[in-house]
């Protein structure tokens, strides 16, 4: 596997170092002109603005206009996720009395797609969100297809019907211990 990581031009990150970045990381002015098998597309704790005050916005939605034509299969995660849905297909975000938090049980809805193979029927899955996507606004575009979801945190995977964009509003590549050493490490009341 070939991986190649992207940042965006438009947005400096402040968690990690310039120079890691630099070292590491291209931006999308570089790979434009290639084609990839898969992409990634994840975000930032950022639910609370609109998508389009998000300051690399135009940049991402230049982004997934390439991968329609230029790769394979898409993955968007978590805000990812959202803002994939809402830019390819008009669904809206729903902001959330409180976080969704924590590791839920998930139905398999369709049996027969590639990503799910080696799925249970019943699943555990790790969710860390403040925003949703409403079943019944997905279920309103026939160009997609929910294929997991949760009677506690809702939708979780949706895949367009050629089975090239699949987002998933959960965390599946959290290690499954992830939630539980953030859940064990709050301070303790003498801090």
């Amino acid at each position: 596997v070939q991986l190649t990581f992207l940042q965006t031009k438009t947005h400096d990150t402040t968690h990690t170092p310039q120079e890691h970045m630099k070292a590491f990381y291209k931006t999308f002015d570089a790979v434009r002109n290639e084609r990839f098998d898969g992409m990634i597309i994840t975000g930032a704790p950022i639910e609370d603005l609109d998508y389009e005050d998000v300051d690399y916005w135009n940049e991402l939605c230049e982004i997934m206009d390439y991968s329609r034509e230029n790769v394979y299969s898409t993955i968007h995660l978590c805000w990812g996720a959202l803002a994939g849905l809402y830019y390819h297909f008009g669904v809206r975000k729903v902001h959330l009395p409180e976080k969704m938090f924590g590791v839920f049980p998930h139905a398999v809805l369709q049996k027969n797609v590639q990503l799910l193979r080696g799925f249970d029927d019943r699943f555990y899955a790790p969710h860390s969100r403040h925003s949703e996507v409403r079943r019944a606004d997905i279920e309103q575009v026939p160009n997609l297809k929910i294929l997991t979801e949760s009677p506690q945190a809702g939708v979780h995977i949706v895949a367009n019907t050629n089975g090239r964009q699949y987002f998933i509003t959960g965390h599946l590549e959290y290690d499954r211990m992830t939630l539980a050493c953030l859940l064990y490490t709050s301070p303790s009341p003498r801090d």
